[in-house]
């Protein structure tokens, strides 16, 4: 049976959404993203080297043909900046996706609600394929689907923590309720927290400095691959509920005494 990720037109194989930031090279970077086999590659759009075609730039060391670029607001703390990164985006002919990222705190990183619903709004009526990066709370995940979000991007702990899913019971609820996508995005520390996010349902990960800080980035992207298979696989399959006892896992019932 066919299992495709669909965010907006886009169709992809791959479950796993990879950043592209902080790794010490760029060819273990490329490495990395060879090894990880996403489809979808995120990046902050101050990153590029867009008024110095001279620099390095990590685009040119990736087949673009192979990929679906989903540039980031990264850096904005407002609305109007928000909004001023995705349409120098757009005018770069990058992609007509978006991750939208109004930073509300600088000390904990976690998204600004009001900023990112009102960024959100605006860039969808603008025509973007906005994909919000937002707080766990199931309420603004429904606001941001009614404003037009083709995925909401809930994350699983703050930004770069490593900390893991420390909330997983807002998680189901967004799940629960989402007619779109949802990528669990931010706090991802090792694969065990991928393949939890997907078995609780999520239809994807997002996640950057797991990979890109760990002692191997190339073989940690290659762990997270198998995790959100193995977690999306677990999910399909449907685990067994828990229960407060033992429970023979051999038959009782007909057996010659």
């Amino acid at each position: 049976m066919s299992d495709v990720l669909k965010i907006g037109p886009y169709e992809f194989q791959s479950r796993l959404l990879l950043g592209t930031g902080k790794f010490a090279s760029l060819e273990v970077q490329a490495q990395a993203v060879e090894l990880s086999e996403a489809e979808v590659l995120t990046f902050a759009i101050r990153r590029l080297p867009i008024d110095n075609p001279e620099a390095p730039n990590f685009l040119e060391t990736l087949n673009l043909k192979k990929f679906t670029l989903l540039p980031n607001t990264a850096g904005a703390f407002t609305v109007d900046e928000c909004v001023r990164i995705a349409r120098l985006a757009r005018a770069s002919g990058l992609c007509d996706m978006i991750k939208v990222e109004v930073i509300g705190d600088p000390k904990t990183l976690l998204p600004d609600p009001i900023g990112t619903l009102e960024a959100t709004k605006i860039l969808v009526d603008e025509g973007f394929i906005v994909l919000p990066y937002t707080s766990d709370d199931p309420i603004l995940a429904r606001k941001l689907q009614e404003a037009g979000a083709a995925a909401v991007m809930p994350g699983a702990s703050p930004i770069g923590s490593g900390q893991g899913i420390v909330n997983p019971n807002n998680l189901r609820f967004i799940i629960e309720e989402a007619k779109v996508p949802v990528i669990v995005d931010a706090g991802i520390g090792g694969p065990s927290d991928a393949a939890l996010a997907m078995e609780l349902g999520a239809d994807g990960v997002l996640l950057n400095t797991a990979v890109s800080l760990a002692a191997n980035p190339a073989l940690m992207a290659e762990a997270f691959k198998l995790a959100v298979i193995a977690g999306r696989k677990g999910y399909q399959a449907g685990r067994i509920p828990k229960k407060r006892y033992a429970s023979a896992s051999s038959p009782v019932e007909g057996m010659i005494e």
